[in-house]
């Protein structure tokens, strides 16, 4: 596809709205008894309503619609008291029914949005038109059959709530970001997990441009399916090019369903795009009107957890901590919750940051262990910062000796360990001074450098120093007693 001049690219602004549908982590269905747990063997989670039979009847999941109720709330929604559902009408083979139940006129969310931070520190709000419920739909498989198309139904009727967005996003960043900042608020409030990978969240994303300055939109293009952040982005690149080029060129952007390749990052058209009287929405017959009370929503609300653009806003605003901190330990839900009881245990906010954030990180990192399995707990961390501010052990012994014995014995408390391993640093001013004295009488002509000026030989006598008292010093205290012994030679 040929790429864009700057020129060409510059008259253009790109508009996008998304559709995020996630998968509700409820024990149950949407609207049966039938198990909603991923994993199973094809086809292990059905039963008559699953598979549209005739004369069964849909039943409302109660915990389904308090989850999509806690995240119109954490979106900053108006929550709809009054809901009805609809029918959907569409044939696909694996929609047993050939309807699904959704909302139509009265979603359960409306409004609201979802604040992001940009690469170069912008905020933005994105704009939500509204949140509804519906029941996912089964999935075909076309690639583990030489000849066949296999249908597995365990997902047919699995709860989804979709959250619409306004076609108010103007780059492929501003994409990626609300996804992420959509996908930590739906794993914070424990409703889905997030996972693309495995399908419980997917991303439709409706695409178009038009010239800077205008008011009227083009015509969109809708991206079906998108399994990845960054495959969002790239069909949004990718189509901003195109819809481009086909404009420059005098033509016209016909309004069609497209399906994205990740091998070669191109989109191709999958059908024509359908309008909302193709569905033939109608009221669901056999649901009766859901109405919800204000005491039920205040109750939910009440009960929702710190969500990450608070915690964000505590950790930079009230504990000190720097953007970049804050936004490493909000991106993960775990994580966040780990720090959130470190810091009741210790009022060095810092040191639990970078403690977190270095040593505890990168075994996690390297051990491929997540920090809900971490063996540490945050009042041993907590412990550890204590022994380090009260000067009983240096910061690199407590990192390099203390934080892994603490690892391989987490039945131990810092102070123990250390004293079993012998770490605490001396308090005795003659083994200290014994030190120093044998790294400058193993340094002759560096004694010489310094007392020319050369400060920077001190390093060479600390790291002697550190190396044959094994760590078990004051460096603070260490440095100045060997500035004092050089300057008296």
């Amino acid at each position: 596809m040929t790429v864009l001049t700057n020129g060409i690219s510059e008259k253009y602004e790109v508009v996008i709205g998304l559709e995020v549908h996630a998968q509700l982590s409820t024990l149950s269905k949407a609207f049966s008894a039938d198990s909603a747990a991923f994993g199973a063997g094809p086809n292990q989670h059905i039963s008559a309503v699953s598979l549209g039979h005739p004369g069964t009847l849909p039943f409302f999941n109660k915990k389904a619609v308090e989850y999509a109720v806690k995240m119109g709330l954490a979106c900053n929604c108006t929550i709809n008291l009054n809901n009805t559902f609809a029918r959907k009408n569409y044939f696909y083979a694996d929609l047993p029914k050939g309807y699904q139940i959704t909302q139509d006129q009265a979603p359960v969310c409306l409004g609201g949005f979802v604040p992001v931070k940009l690469a170069d520190g912008t905020q933005k709000n994105i704009a939500i038109h509204h949140i509804h419920m519906e029941e996912d739909a089964g999935k075909s498989m076309h690639d583990q059959h030489h000849a066949d198309s296999l249908i597995d139904l365990n997902r047919a009727g699995v709860p989804l709530v979709e959250i619409v967005s306004e076609p108010d996003m103007r780059s492929a960043e501003e994409a990626g970001q609300f996804l992420t900042e959509t996908r930590k608020i739906l794993r914070y409030l424990d409703i889905c997990d997030g996972n693309m990978e495995e399908g419980s969240m997917r991303c439709d994303a409706n695409i178009s441009v038009r010239l800077k300055g205008a008011t009227q939109y083009g015509n969109r293009c809708e991206v079906k399916n998108l399994n990845s952040i960054r495959n969002v982005q790239r069909a949004i690149e990718h189509e901003f090019i195109r819809q481009v080029n086909i404009i420059e060129d005098g033509g016209r952007i016909d309004q069609n369903t497209l399906n994205f390749n990740a091998d070669t990052g191109e989109t191709s058209v999958l059908r024509s795009k359908e309008m909302a009287n193709d569905y033939r929405y109608f009221p669901e017959p056999d649901l009766m009107p859901l109405m919800l009370t204000e005491q039920y929503v205040d109750d939910i609300r009440k009960g929702l957890p710190a969500l990450p653009n608070q915690l964000y806003h505590k950790y930079t605003e009230q504990l000190g901590l720097s953007a970049y901190d804050a936004s490493v330990i909000t991106a993960d839900r775990d994580f966040a919750l780990y720090f959130e009881q470190l810091i009741k245990a210790t009022d060095h906010y810092k040191a639990a940051a970078n403690w977190l954030m270095g040593a505890v990180k990168s075994y996690l990192n390297d051990h491929s262990v997540t920090i809900s399995n971490f063996t540490v707990t945050p009042q041993d961390i907590a412990d550890l910062i204590k022994l380090v501010d009260a000067g009983v052990i240096n910061n690199s012994v407590a990192s390099h000796k203390l934080f892994p014995a603490m690892i391989k014995e987490p039945g131990k408390g810092a102070e123990e360990l250390a004293k079993e391993l012998n770490l605490l640093i001396s308090a005795d001013n003659d083994d200290v001074t014994g030190f120093i004295r044998a790294a400058i009488a193993k340094f002759p002509d560096k004694v010489k450098e310094y007392q020319k000026g050369k400060k920077g030989v001190l390093g060479l006598f600390m790291g002697e120093i550190m190396k044959s008292s094994k760590g078990k010093i004051d460096p603070q205290k260490t440095n100045q007693l060997l500035i004092k012994e050089l300057e008296s030679k």
